[in-house]
């Protein structure tokens, strides 16, 4: 299966490693013209490296509603418009498992401010454009955790990972009449950057190998195997698949 997007502008968020970087280069490898954006500027630039010329990056905070609008305006200006949106942007902020009850509001909220309200600023800023092309594809990338537990013990993520979802699925039925499909891929554990380095080994090797045991495959993911999930919601073939939740996590 040979997918192409060529002259199609994508945006990624998160894009400075793991998955995110995985999403620009696959996309930029078929011919899109894509944007990427994360806080971590050296790591960014390294993406855009790998990714090529097709590439364009910018430090941006997701949080930050007016800085959304003026990269979502930037990169529509050659065809006045984003085609393809990924909201990869999120993650647990450095935080580590704690009891409820020493949960601070502020911890409580940065991490649905970045999983959730970036994705709700960046879907917001697509949403004209697309819908004046009658046409867009928003691929949320949430988690297990936001279809069960989180392995972390981490309250906000696993929840803010389930708001996404909801998201997702609002969002899909919203926007359906333009002909914009909105879904999401939910990934299994997959080292794919320094925190699930650390996660990984922390479980020492008894514990990585039962994590390993209980998928199907008995095998653990790539970040290619979740950007080839975006790939296909991103296509011509996944037009009349809207408001779903893809779980790339080798079984369960």
């Amino acid at each position: 299966m040979n997918l192409a997007f060529t002259n199609k502008t994508v945006i990624v968020t998160g894009a400075a490693h793991g998955f995110g970087r995985a999403i620009v280069i696959a996309f930029a490898q078929r011919g899109a013209v894509v944007w990427g954006v994360d806080l971590i500027e050296d790591e960014l630039r390294e993406t855009q490296r790998l990714a090529g010329a097709n590439c364009t990056v910018c430090r941006l905070d997701v949080r930050d509603k007016h800085a959304v609008d003026a990269v979502v305006a930037s990169a529509s200006s050659a065809t006045g418009r984003v085609d393809v949106l990924v909201n990869n942007a999120g993650g647990v902020l450095g935080q580590v498992g704690r009891p409820l009850e020493d949960v601070t509001a502020e911890q409580w909220q940065a991490i649905f401010d970045v999983n959730v309200g970036g994705a709700f600023f960046f879907s917001q800023a697509v949403a004209p454009g697309m819908k004046a092309a009658r046409f867009g594809r928003i691929i949320n990338i949430s988690s297990g955790a936001g279809l069960g537990i989180s392995l972390t013990g981490i309250q906000a993520y696993a929840a803010a990972k389930a708001a996404q979802i909801g998201l997702t699925r609002q969002l899909a039925h919203e926007l359906g009449a333009w002909g914009i499909t909105v879904n999401n891929i939910a990934p299994g554990f997959v080292r794919s950057n320094a925190t699930t380095e650390k996660q990984w080994e922390s479980y020492g090797a008894a514990g990585q190998q039962a994590l390993v045991d209980r998928i199907a495959l008995k095998k653990l993911g790539t970040v290619d195997d979740i950007a080839h999930g975006v790939l296909f919601f991103a296509s011509e073939l996944a037009g009349w698949i809207t408001g779903q939740v893809l779980s790339i996590d080798g079984g369960k």
